[in-house]
């Protein structure tokens, strides 16, 4: 049995519908996942500062210059 163009096309239409539903869920994990990293880096902005300004009267880290200048 041969295929037709016509089915050949619905063929390769209902591959890259799989593939773009498929992409958009990585894309939403990912997202998630990027919301999550962000609060997790707020979170440890907010220690490390804490315990920079429990440290005493240093330079804060933020703003030192690093070693190689």
């Amino acid at each position: 049995m041969t295929e037709t163009k016509l089915e050949k096309a619905e063929e390769a239409i209902a591959y890259l519908t799989r593939t773009v539903e498929d992409l958009s869920d990585v894309v939403a994990r990912q997202a998630q996942e990027i919301e999550r990293l962000k609060r997790h880096m707020a979170l440890l902005m907010e220690r490390a500062a804490e315990a920079e300004a429990m440290g005493g009267g240093t330079i804060p880290l933020a703003d030192q210059k690093p070693p190689h200048w």
